[in-house]
Parts: structure tokens; C-alpha cells; sequence
């Protein structure tokens, strides 16, 4: 009776031990949060210059969309640093495409300009 008492007492502490190190493990605290960025930028018409609102701005191959405010203003919030491919589209403009724009805390605002379709 002693040796199961103790065999389970054993087991108890070995469970506590064990759940107490688990967030620990790889040296970083499981609650840290990933480097992320805030991505902005405005859209205008290519020849006026005037600010376009509700422009759809996505970033190529995810699911992140952001539309322009009335001040054509768009804004990505929490985005992983990196080299996306952004599209603007607009009903009856010509969609623009940005290649391989890089996305950093030092990057400014993106200006995008549309191009009215004919």
C-alpha cells in the first residue's frame, strides 16, 4: 500500500513539473507576439489626382483586402514584414498591380494611381 501511495504521489509531481515548464520549451514565453507592421497608402486617379474611394486594395495570393476610405485611404493592419504583390481595382478603371513591394517599417505610405479604363 506504501509503494502505491508513493508511486502516485511520484506521478503527481512529475505531471506538475512537467506542466508548469511546457511554455517554456523553446526559450521564447508562448505569449509573444510576432513582428508585425502596419502597411498604408492612398489611391488616386491617374489624371486628375483626385482621392478614389471604395477601391478594393488585396494583397496577392491572401486573403488580406482592405477598401479606401473618402479620403482614398487604405490601411493593412498586423502584416508580416515581406515582398507581397498588391492589386487595386476599381469599377470601371483598369486594375494596377504593384510587383514585388516591399513592406517595412521603413516604407512610407504606398501611393497606387488608376488609370480609368476606356
Amino acid at each position: 500500500m506504501k509503494k502505491i501511495f508513493l508511486s502516485i504521489i511520484f506521478l503527481a509531481l512529475l505531471g506538475f513539473g512537467y506542466a508548469g515548464n511546457e511554455g517554456e520549451k523553446s526559450g521564447v514565453p508562448a505569449s509573444a507576439p510576432a513582428a508585425t507592421i502596419t502597411l498604408t497608402g492612398q489611391v488616386v486617379d491617374f489624371s486628375t489626382g483626385e482621392a478614389l474611394t471604395g477601391v478594393e486594395v488585396c494583397l496577392d495570393g491572401t486573403d488580406i483586402k482592405a477598401y479606401t476610405d473618402f479620403d482614398g485611404k487604405f490601411e493593412f493592419g498586423e502584416v508580416k514584414p515581406g515582398h507581397y504583390n498588391i492589386i487595386a481595382s476599381y469599377i470601371s478603371y483598369n486594375k494596377s498591380l504593384i510587383e514585388n513591394y516591399k513592406a517595412d517599417s521603413e516604407n512610407g505610405d504606398l501611393n497606387i494611381k488608376l488609370q480609368a479604363s476606356k
